[in-house]
């Protein structure tokens, strides 16, 4: 075990990054261990920890690890991403507290001019890691007593899933509409959502998965920043079959701040890969399908779908009658002649399915309320996009 912080100067190549702690692979998996990984022996979880610029939260993230209830082996295991603050003292300064209550720690790091983005750091955490299972955890979150122990149960009973859980928003009262849905959406809803602009329905500061489960979807994008690199890696599980699970309990702090990685993630990236997952695994099965609201965002996701998917579109449908009267939109930008116009009408004569854009709890529960009223069935009648 490593007394420090491993460093990588700014010289390694990445050959030279990579050596110590190659990346297991499903087909590495299966070969014979290394001597130091027979030595090392496996645990139960590893607690998979991106470090950067992170020591204004590590104190209380790491006293949230200190005190798991779990009572099978832990170890956590830190890559810090070329912090130019303390954060990689504050670790070794908790190093001897954690190893005393049998928590191992495993850290490594690289010093170069630029931090090489959360995917790279994930997958070195991971890569020198030898937990079972993972525990992800945000270095500005802090995890509460029971997580690790309720999301270990939960995995045992759902393989091939990612496990998440639900979460106290710190400030309290921001983002207070994504708060709620992450922590309200129902079992189904946690398939049938997965195209909403809100991201993975399972939020990837709660997830958790087998170590088996992650080599076969994995490993994370590391294009850097500006990438989505959980949503990517949640789309790729769900097209490997994988399943969702969430533990009903609050078990998780998860920060909200302006230096938060997420916020570097344009919408226009985001919207691109929805859209593209929504063909993908709902459109391509249609044979038509009805796009809720004529306006601004109904309209934008036409002119985003590929040609075929726009000749399946059979209406658009809101409640505006401005909009309704005008009687069908036209798709100026089409090279089609004549252009593509597409009837708009009132939802109650328009027809399932529908892909909805309309954003949830935004409406005073009207979109709820007209959706119930036609008593159709999420993820069969309509799917919410917004």
């Amino acid at each position: 075990m490593s007394s420090g912080l491993t460093e990588l100067q700014d010289g390694d190549s990445e050959a030279d990054v990579n050596q110590p702690k190659r990346l297991r692979t499903a087909e590495n998996e299966a070969q014979t261990p290394t001597g130091e990984e027979e030595e090392r022996g496996a645990v139960d979880v590893s607690v998979i920890m991106p470090v950067y610029n992170a020591s204004s939260w590590l104190d209380e993230c790491l006293q949230g690890i200190l005190q798991q209830d779990f009572t099978g082996s832990m170890e956590l295991s830190v890559f810090d991403d070329a912090s130019t603050d303390d954060s990689r003292e504050v670790v070794e300064r908790w190093r001897e507290r954690l190893e005393t209550r049998g928590i191992a720690v495993v850290t490594s790091g690289h010093n170069s001019a630029q931090p090489r983005g959360v995917g790279y750091a994930k997958n070195r955490a991971i890569s020198q890691s030898r937990g079972k299972y993972l525990c992800f955890q945000d270095s500005d979150d802090v995890m509460l007593p029971q997580r690790v122990r309720l999301q270990y149960e939960a995995s045992l009973l759902h393989l091939n899933s990612l496990i998440g859980c639900r979460v106290q928003r710190l400030p309290e009262g921001s983002t207070e509409r994504y708060t709620r849905w992450i922590n309200t959406i129902n079992q189904d809803q946690l398939i049938t959502q997965v195209f909403t602009s809100h991201g993975p329905t399972v939020v990837m500061p709660t997830w958790f998965c087998s170590r088996s489960w992650f080599l076969k979807v994995g490993p994370f994008d590391e294009g850097g920043k500006g990438i989505p690199e959980d949503l990517l890696f949640f789309y790729q599980s769900l097209r490997q079959g994988g399943g969702l699970f969430r533990v009903d309990q609050c078990l998780l702090v998860y920060r909200y701040h302006e230096k938060a990685t997420t916020h570097s993630v344009t919408e226009e990236t985001i919207w691109k890969l929805r859209v593209d997952f929504l063909q993908e695994r709902v459109l391509s099965q249609l044979e038509s399908f009805t796009i809720w609201n004529a306006g601004k965002q109904g309209r934008k996701l036409y002119r985003c779908l590929s040609p075929t998917s726009q000749k399946k579109v059979k209406a658009f449908c809101d409640v505006d009658e401005n909009k309704i009267q005008k009687g069908f939109y036209t798709y100026e930008d089409s090279k089609e002649r004549p252009k593509p116009k597409i009837p708009v009408v009132h939802y109650k004569d328009a027809s399932a399915p529908f892909i909805i854009c309309v954003k949830l709890d935004m409406t005073g529960g009207v979109l709820e309320g007209n959706l119930n009223s036609l008593q159709l069935k999420e993820g069969i009648d309509y799917f919410h996009f917004n």
